[in-house]
């Protein structure tokens, strides 16, 4: 399965936020968009950086003050991309390799989308349960 038939069926929404956003701001933002992680971009287009739930809990380590530290403080910016003809084993890999659990989707140099870890697992289940219906009309046929 690629990511195009993934953003497909969950679409291309992507929750973002500002770098000069204070991380209270983008903890709001979580919360309102029910994800993990923001894509940072100031005009909504380019990815200059992620920032998820994991580095607003390490920057809490420092004491609730980080609150009203800039999402430019805590986000990462050395974020992994992939792109619309990317694979499941792909964006498995990759993330696995990454320890990461959120993948910005880009196209022509422009966020499109966004893959979870769990729109990868998904994918992945649905993929399986697809081989064995067709192994077991395979059988089941003597085809």
């Amino acid at each position: 399965m690629l990511v195009d038939q993934i953003l497909e069926a969950k679409g291309r929404a992507v929750a973002t936020v500002t770098p000069d956003a204070t991380v209270a701001e983008a903890v709001a933002e979580l919360t309102t968009h029910n994800v993990g992680a923001l894509v940072v971009s100031s005009d909504g287009r380019s990815v200059e950086g992620i920032l998820s739930e994991r580095d607003i809990v390490r920057g809490l380590s420092e004491g609730a003050e980080v609150l009203q530290r800039r999402v430019r403080d805590l986000m990462a910016t050395d974020v992994s991309t992939c792109n619309g003809r990317s694979g499941v084993e792909e964006l498995m890999s990759t993330m696995t390799t990454g320890r990461f659990r959120h993948l910005p989707v880009v196209a022509d140099g422009e966020l499109c989308g966004i893959i979870s870890i769990g729109d990868v697992v998904k994918a992945r289940i649905d993929e399986l349960a697809t081989e064995a219906q067709q192994l077991v009309g395979y059988i089941r046929d003597g085809r």
